[in-house]
């Protein structure tokens, strides 16, 4: 790296130099990450993003020597000297740059530094309240710089493979009109309209489908979306997504152009090969055999349907659950009666009801026996048939929940995942990418009454299920597809609806008047009119893609400046007061809480 401006010169990284440079002159620059003080020689730590070299300086050079005694912790540096291998005994096979130093020849003390509140080191334990106060000193350390790249990368690689393919990068507007879910957006009130708002986009999902409309057949975009909700470990306020569109395809052609700009990704970063194909599954399959429509698929433990089995048992609980149309399901944590005492039983016990279980029943496989507190409640033929479909051998703990499908079925996956945690099963190096497919289009919120989408509203119903959105609209399943990879949600994509009389049934399905569903969306409406292709596309969470390559479980450290649990910024401290000369300008009064 060339260049030079007053006393900052650089023309190397620290972390690049190895013994082919033995010989040069190097100007370096960067960040002191420790000092050693020999007596008569000074050993100082240059850090810059590429990594860190030892600089040596002796009282033979007294000018640098002098400097160099005033040097201290995350001083800024700036050094000209000579590459020089060490001796044999101070070879440091630690750092990639351990066979080297660099004899200092010249040296300037660009800024000087207080002492940081936090350790710039990896393992660093301080709090996270107090990293993220101190974010700018967090972002020093290797493992995060490293991170900060590596989702360059990734981002980098992804535009280039999408630009070779010929899809066009567009930008689309973050001042956008709120939704009909506006509990999730964030506001920006209008200061030329007083009294109307704007919505920070959750996604640019209508935009990118009007450039289909448009002629932009192949659209992509890095783009930074918005969602006012609770946050957990894998969410955010703001997150960014890696967004695509495509038209004149189906869903074959999108689920086959982003596996191989996944596989692609995995490969340049991770030296991982994909295997493609992937899997794919349908939803109810996802459901019926993992309990969740995000299925970690690096462990069986699949759920198995007693239903037929018990239905007429006289142990009401589970026989009245199938009587009610729900659902009796079942794991075989095999070999697992060593590993789980009865107060770890009991605190699963606990922890299906977090799911909206009612309870959770067990079964102690022994010597080709059964033992639990159930059995004197079923026959010995259903024991037997339980037996059989269990697989049950000598060691293995059977659990049951009996209750709705949905329940069953999502306390039993959450279930499944917990023991494999407790288990400690070992899933460390695998990668299982697979497909979700055939999503129902609706879901039915009991408290409120009516229905809303699965994905969202502008979701193309399976042509054969047409026939079901007015007279039994929750047997209607989407063109849609999630990509998944050990239990997460990469990305979720679909077929999108391009004519005008199907978009109109499905908001009059969702619960909309055709006057309210002209007013929210009468522009795409109207956009549909003027012919409209075949389209569809898919949105990777960049985040939660750089999470995977990172081998990281929170979304905080994958992001240059993330937000807190309650939306606030500790660095910045936002959110702020606004001035009332702003409010007023804007039209709006506050009041005190």
């Amino acid at each position: 790296m060339g260049g030079k401006m007053n006393t900052f010169y650089r023309n190397a990284l620290c972390g690049e130099l190895n013994a082919n440079d033995v010989g040069k002159i190097v100007e370096l620059s960067g960040w002191v990450d420790n000092r050693r003080n020999l007596g008569g020689v000074l050993f100082i730590d240059l850090r810059d993003r590429s990594g860190k070299v030892q600089l040596v300086v002796n009282e033979k050079q007294p000018a640098a020597f002098e400097l160099a005694e005033k040097v201290r912790n995350e001083f800024v540096l700036s050094i000209k000297g000579e590459v020089v291998l060490r001796s044999d005994q101070n070879i440091n096979k630690n750092i990639p740059t351990g066979d080297i130093e660099v004899e200092i020849q010249e040296l300037t003390i660009l800024d000087t530094a207080e002492t940081p509140p936090i350790y710039i080191e990896d393992n660093d334990q301080t709090n996270e309240a107090v990293r993220l106060k101190y974010r700018y000193l967090d972002l020093r350390k290797p493992k995060f710089q490293k991170m900060l790249m590596t989702r360059h990368k990734t981002a980098s690689i992804a535009r280039n493979f999408l630009s070779d393919r010929g899809f066009c990068e567009i930008e689309t507007p973050i001042l956008a009109k709120p939704t009909p879910e506006g509990a999730r957006d964030f506001l920006v009130p209008s200061r030329v309209q007083k009294g109307k708002f704007f919505g920070l986009p959750q996604s640019p999902q209508l935009f990118k489908q009007i450039l289909m409309i448009s002629g932009m057949d192949r659209y992509y975009q890095i783009a930074k979306c918005f969602r006012d909700e609770d946050l957990r470990q894998d969410r955010q306020p703001e997150f960014t997504q890696i967004d695509i569109e495509m038209s004149f395809v189906d869903k074959d052609d999108i689920i086959a152009i982003n596996e191989e700009m996944i596989a692609k990704i995995m490969k340049e970063i991770k030296d991982v090969d994909v295997k493609t194909p992937m899997i794919r599954m349908t939803y109810q399959e996802a459901m019926d055999q993992y309990g969740s429509d995000k299925p970690d698929t690096r462990f069986e433990l699949k759920l198995t349907d007693l239903s037929d089995i018990v239905k007429d048992s006289e142990f009401n609980v589970f026989s009245g659950a199938v009587k009610k149309n729900g659902s009796v399901r079942a794991i075989n944590a095999k070999g697992a009666q060593d590993k789980l005492s009865k107060k770890g039983i009991k605190g699963l016990e606990s922890y299906v009801k977090i799911y909206k279980a009612k309870g959770l029943a067990w079964i102690d496989v022994s010597d080709g026996e059964m033992k639990s507190p159930i059995l004197k409640f079923i026959s010995e033929s259903e024991k037997q048939a339980i037996f059989k479909r269990m697989n049950a051998e000598p060691g293995d703990l059977i659990f049951i929940v009996a209750d709705t499908h949905e329940i069953a079925c999502n306390a039993l996956g959450q279930l499944r995942l917990e023991l494999s945690r407790k288990l400690e099963y070992k899933l460390e190096g695998m990668y299982n990418f697979l497909w979700v497919t055939d999503f129902p289009l609706l879901e039915y919120d009991l408290e409120s009454g009516s229905y809303s989408a699965k994905h969202h509203p502008f979701t193309a119903p399976l042509e054969e299920d047409m026939q079901y959105l007015e007279t039994n609209p929750l047997k209607v399943r989407a063109d849609a597809f999630d990509m998944v990879v050990n239990g997460v949600e990469l990305g979720g994509g679909s077929i999108r609806i391009h004519n005008q009389k199907i978009q109109e049934r499905v908001f009059a399905a969702l619960g909309f008047t055709m006057e309210a569903a002209w007013d929210q969306f009468g522009f795409l409406l109207e956009a549909l009119k003027y012919g409209t292709p075949p389209h569809g596309g898919l949105a990777f969470g960049l985040d939660r893609l750089v999470m995977l390559l990172t081998d990281n479980d929170n979304i905080r450290d994958v992001m240059a400046f993330p937000k807190t649990q309650n939306h606030g910024c500790l660095m910045m401290d936002a959110p702020g007061n606004a001035e009332l000369d702003q409010l007023i300008d804007l039209g709006i009064s506050v009041d005190e809480i």
